[in-house]
């Protein structure tokens, strides 16, 4: 099977435009190609013959800029209804430096004090057989009071995410927790298993949650 372009007569360069995935691309004459005798006074074109498969799908898109992975962004949902009310568990969220007493993988934060935008943030946990350990520095975006806590990660280990408060009536709430992270290189030969084990972790979290802002809510 081969395949026909016309090149100018004067012309060094395929003046044939081949689509290829809605893609235009055009193609410079080869030295390997063959060209026929067949002419076309009318056109005054002579046509190459290209057998089929003499260039590689690969070659068009080979280029000398430096190539740079996408690592895999994975995303973590937990929810719970909770015996507090929404403004309640609302205020206890906000503290950010408290959250290592109900998160299992949080091992510390620590808001800056000329920032109070900023925190830093450490993770600790034993698990798939290893010690991981990371860090990052998360900012604080604008929340919604009593309804929305949402950050990101400037610097560390790339992630995102929210806390969400669904009043459920005059003293309870739903509370849903998503956390977006990109998959460390470290645990990629188990980035499967990963996102699982993590929900499992987050939904620990928040029962644990649950009963610190019941018990905060019941001393104020």
């Amino acid at each position: 099977m081969s395949s026909s372009l016309a090149i100018s007569s004067s012309s060094l360069r395929l003046t044939h435009v081949f689509p290829t995935n809605g893609n235009a691309i055009l193609f410079n004459a080869i030295s390997s190609c063959r060209i026929s005798s067949l002419k076309s006074p009318s056109l005054n074109s002579i046509f190459i013959r290209i057998p089929y498969g003499s260039f590689k799908k690969a070659s068009f898109f080979t280029s000398s800029m430096p190539f740079s992975p996408v690592m895999e962004w994975q995303d973590c949902t937990a929810k719970m209804e909770i015996d507090v009310p929404a403004s309640v568990a609302y205020k206890c969220y906000s503290d950010r430096e408290a959250i290592p007493n109900w998160m299992p993988f949080i091992s510390s934060v620590q808001v800056l004090e000329d920032k109070p935008d900023l925190s830093r943030w450490s993770l600790k946990y034993k698990a798939f057989g290893r010690d991981i350990e990371y860090s990052w520095l998360a900012r604080n975006m604008q929340p919604i009071p009593n309804q929305k806590i949402h950050w990101r990660s400037l610097e560390g280990l790339p992630n995102r995410g929210a806390v969400r408060f669904y009043p459920k009536g005059p003293s309870s709430c739903l509370i849903e927790l998503t956390v977006s992270y990109e998959v460390p290189q470290l645990l990629a030969p188990v980035a499967s298993a990963l996102q699982p084990f993590l929900e499992s972790l987050l939904k620990s979290g928040l029962d644990r949650f649950a009963k610190f802002a019941k018990s905060s809510g019941s001393t104020r």
